[in-house]
């Protein structure tokens, strides 16, 4: 059920799976560019089914229904996020121990958070198609995402998620990263210091990343475990959702022992 967290006197949107199971880490969504709580679909509650974790999805300012963020959006976004809202939402949500579980601009927020000074209660990190770094094949997908925003379907499609947002989100994301300054956006010194197990994930043909971005967490990282899936692009969990399930609930089991249910995973 849909709920929300006040932040600052703003909104956040948010759903729980499985809320008020204390014995387990709760497993935390961050969404992609131009995601939000409802755009994860039934993918989060599956996770929290298959480990006993309860689960936290949550809209980040400007998306879903939460609040607007003003535009425009400075480069270090993913920073702010990282290491102001989300420390806000876990400690809000009165989180004590945790899984991170980022998608797309969610895996680099999760890298950022995991690698700082505000990962106590970290217990896990697992990131889909996470940059690490701007590649010119991700400005020139971006570049494609504005003609379609502006001349196709693509906001009527964002708009059955984002509502009111739709052009907060969109402009907010578009914007930064087609930043001319962007192009020297970099987050890898975060990698080697993550001190918690780590679960890199890749589909082989991801048209917003080349495999450099995978390669650079498996190099930096400690920890690390990474996977490329042979025909998947930018979206993992939604394109390959069994294979993904189970490798996140394997993930979780063999490196977290003792900290989900007892099922001989």
């Amino acid at each position: 059920m849909i709920d929300f967290l006040t932040l600052d006197s703003k909104k956040i949107e948010i759903l729980w799976y499985q809320k008020g199971q204390k014995d387990h880490p709760t497993l935390i969504f961050l969404h992609e560019g131009l995601g939000c709580t409802r755009m994860w679909k039934d993918f989060p509650e599956k996770v929290s089914q298959n480990t006993g974790c309860p689960a936290l999805i949550f809209s980040r300012p400007g998306y879903g229904n939460s609040d607007p963020c003003p535009l425009p959006w400075k480069i270090n976004f993913m920073h702010k996020e990282a290491l102001s809202i989300l420390p806000q939402v876990i400690k809000k949500a009165q989180i004590k121990k945790y899984i991170l579980i980022g998608h797309s601009d969610g895996g680099s927020i999760g890298i950022i958070f995991a690698g700082s000074q505000y990962a106590q209660g970290l217990k896990g990190l697992i990131t889909q198609a996470a940059h690490v770094f701007c590649e010119q094949i991700t400005v020139d997908c971006i570049h494609q995402a504005k003609t379609n925003y502006k001349h196709h379907d693509l906001r009527q499609r964002l708009k059955k998620y984002h509502g009111k947002n739709t052009d907060n989100a969109f402009w907010g994301w578009n914007d930064v990263w087609l930043n001319p300054k962007f192009i020297n956006w970099n987050i890898e010194k975060y990698l080697s210091r993550i001190q918690v197990p780590m679960l890199a994930i890749q589909g082989k043909d991801d048209q917003y990343g080349t495999i450099k971005q995978i390669e650079s967490i498996k190099s930096r990282a400690n920890h690390v475990k990474t996977c490329i899936i042979n025909d998947c692009r930018h979206s993992p969990h939604l394109e390959r959702p069994g294979k993904i399930l189970d490798m996140m609930t394997q993930f979780i089991h063999d490196y977290l022992p003792g900290n989900c249910d007892q099922r001989g995973f």
